[in-house]
């Protein structure tokens, strides 16, 4: 044999080894993947396949005192089309009749849909989009055309739902009602209700197994969820839908009136310190106003002749004076340590009784009273105040409460010679508008002072309560009933006495007791006068039921800036329109009288509770304080858009209940 053909035979023998060896190596391979890492790698093709995905529970509605919903979750989604998984002939044989009602329900022909149908079934797209943003019933009526009512894996339908707060009633209250974010770290941002009472809003989510189709596209496996979600409780708000929308266009009103940069009021239930309105308002670049910040709750500030009161209720308090005592206030100025302090009637009032003092707003008058009587034992005025509560937070659940500033003399680096004159008259202290409102509320309420009270309660569904919050006593006496008898008539007198600084408020229809105010900021730079104006009182005098407070900043100083010109209308406004729109005390004539309307509307809901149990009755026509229990007692989540009785209800009546666990009413 030539040398030639033996080196190629060697050759081709060293091939076919190596290909022999390659061989062997695969086949142990094989074999190792079966047997030996076979769970593993099995586990790993499984993971990268199908997860576990979250379904997202429904949060909890936020409710007004009446049952009108402040904010609640609405389901909104998102279809997509899996143009593969659906075979050839039901594709061809139902793509036009899919068209056709795709055309009827958006606002593009037949002819488009069934040409991107097509399209995307011969670029055999897994994930096509066909709507975004569907409402709930919308969903329920998209998910029975055509092909897409075969469900996923036959019909290729693909949903992806994302809830919505919403807030019927506007951005009215938005800032109490707030809300609760979650960012990509975990870290939650928490502000007013949603935020406070997010543990029982949340709800718990659920679970349901999904297959991957395609990079970063997944779709549900089956209809069924592997873990049910666990809607959350509803809470149960003191705002009063009606006193709110009064609160918020009196104070819109004067915002631009005067042209102010912010503003707060709050309307306080007396006897149980319920919110029953809040209002925060600011101003932005464009000059429009809403609700910024919630400066009643979170704006501790200097609070002017506002704070006369609590001085004048610790003098009354320690028997220092008599409301009838007289104090000479000379030409309207006083000197302490170089500083002045002046009334705003530059002739003073000469000399007047305490009581004069307070309503004509005398600075001097009730600076010489406190610095005459506690000058030398300043601890002893400050302490009383202490005592009052004054000096700690109100501790509300509404996180971001400022903090109230009163000094001590015992404190060396905040204690000057000038602290105590100042304090007198309302500067050198800070208290937030909901802090000062409640000090006025516990006058109105006997000396009670009360937390101020923003839920009622939590519940599951309106007659199944979770947790209910009762009225909490921060102080059952700030001080004796003498002393707010004489502190109420002198609150009177400001608004009925032709001297008194709010005369102009004075209405011989309805009684009002209060105090204004007129706070001086920047006070340190001369040329940049700026005011905060304030009312704070209650009504009506003779049985207090609401107590309120004004708060504007820095309105236009061209235009005014007096608390009795720019805060106290606003005041007037609420205290009106509350007695003629609210009733101010509940009437019962009769506990005996039985009203028709009530007692029929009873009796259906009676009926159709009795009668349905297995399948879904029709509630059109009942008000939806019958109707949500009636559902919610069949396992039927309820979702509402609207006030007042069911005009149409997203499941049909008659038929059995079924999977189909939600249903929408719609109110009118």
């Amino acid at each position: 044999m030539p040398v030639t053909d033996k080196n190629i035979l060697n050759r081709l023998y060293f091939i076919a080894g190596g290909m022999f060896l390659f061989a062997i190596a695969v086949v142990v391979q094989l074999v190792n993947i079966q047997f030996v890492d076979g769970d593993e790698y099995k586990k790993m093709a499984q993971d990268q396949s199908f997860r576990n995905a979250t379904i997202e529970p429904s949060r909890g509605n936020v409710y007004a005192d009446d049952g009108s919903l402040l904010a609640t979750s609405v389901p909104k989604y998102d279809i997509f089309f899996d143009a593969v998984t659906v075979k050839e002939k039901v594709f061809v044989d139902n793509v036009k009749p899919l068209a056709d009602s795709l055309a009827k329900m958006f606002d593009k022909s037949s002819s488009h849909y069934e040409r991107t149908l097509r399209k995307a079934r011969k670029d055999k797209s897994r994930y096509f989009r066909i709507a975004r943003k569907l409402s709930y019933a919308e969903y329920i009526r998209i998910k029975q055309f055509p092909i897409f009512k075969r469900g996923a894996n036959r019909g290729g339908f693909i949903d992806k739902v994302k809830t919505v707060r919403e807030h019927p009633i506007g951005r009215i209250a938005e800032r109490t009602v707030g809300y609760e974010r979650k960012d990509d770290d975990g870290h939650y941002t928490r502000v007013g209700l949603e935020g406070a009472f997010g543990e029982y809003l949340r709800g718990k989510a659920g679970r349901r197994l999904e297959q991957k189709i395609a990079k970063g596209q997944w779709k549900p496996v089956s209809g069924d969820n592997e873990l049910e979600p666990k809607d959350g409780f509803d809470i149960i708000s003191t705002i009063n839908v009606n006193i709110q929308d009064i609160a918020h266009h009196a104070l819109l009103e004067q915002l631009e009136k005067y042209k102010a940069d912010h503003g707060c009021v709050v309307v306080m239930e007396v006897a149980t310190g319920e919110i029953k309105a809040i209002s925060n308002l600011g101003r932005n670049t464009k000059g429009k106003y809403y609700e910024r910040l919630n400066y009643a709750v979170g704006e501790s500030h200097e609070p002017g002749s506002t704070f006369k009161l609590m001085a004048i209720v610790a003098a009354l308090e320690d028997k220092v004076i008599d409301s009838n005592y007289v104090v000479d206030t000379g030409n309207g100025k006083l000197k302490f340590y170089g500083k002045t302090v002046r009334d705003s009637n530059n002739k003073g009032y000469g000399k007047i009784s305490a009581s004069e003092a307070f309503e004509v707003s005398s600075n001097t008058g009730v600076v010489k009273i406190i610095t005459d009587f506690y000058g030398k034992n300043p601890k002893k005025f400050v302490d009383r105040l202490y005592n009052m509560g004054l000096n700690d937070k109100l501790g509300l659940p509404i996180t971001g409460e400022g903090s109230p500033i009163i000094p001590h003399p015992n404190d060396k680096t905040g204690w000057f010679g000038t602290t105590l004159p100042w304090m007198a008259f309302g500067y050198g202290v800070s208290l937030t508008p909901l802090q000062t409102l409640t000090f006025y509320n516990a006058i109105a309420n006997d000396g009670e002072m009360v937390r101020p009270r923003f839920v009622k309660a939590v519940r599951e569904n309106w007659y199944a309560s979770e947790k209910v919050f009762e009225k909490e006593v921060i102080n059952p006496s700030i001080c004796s009933k003498e002393t707010v008898a004489k502190v109420t008539k002198m609150m009177q007198n400001v608004v009925e006495k032709k001297h008194g600084t709010g005369n102009g408020l004075y209405s011989p229809d309805f009684s009002m007791a209060g105090k204004t105010g007129t706070c001086q900021k920047n006070y340190i730079i001369k040329d940049n006068k700026e005011y905060i104006s304030t009312f704070s009182g209650f009504f009506p005098v003779e049985n207090p039921k609401y107590s309120c407070i004004v708060v504007i900043h820095e309105p236009d100083r061209k235009i005014g800036y007096y608390g009795a010109d720019v805060s106290g209308p606003v005041f007037k406004k609420i205290a009106h329109k509350i007695y003629t729109d609210t009733p101010i005390f509940d009437q019962v004539e009769s506990i005996d009288e039985v009203h028709g309307v009530v007692e029929k509307s009873f009796e259906d809901y009676l009926d159709k509770s009795r009668k349905y149990e297995t399948i879904i009755p029709s509630v059109i026509g009942m008000p939806a304080m019958d109707a949500i229990p009636l559902l919610e007692n069949l396992g039927l989540r309820v979702e509402i858009n609207g006030e007042g009785k069911v005009t149409k209800q997203s499941l049909e009546a008659g038929k059995k209940i079924g999977s189909q666990k939600r249903i929408v009413l719609e109110l009118s």
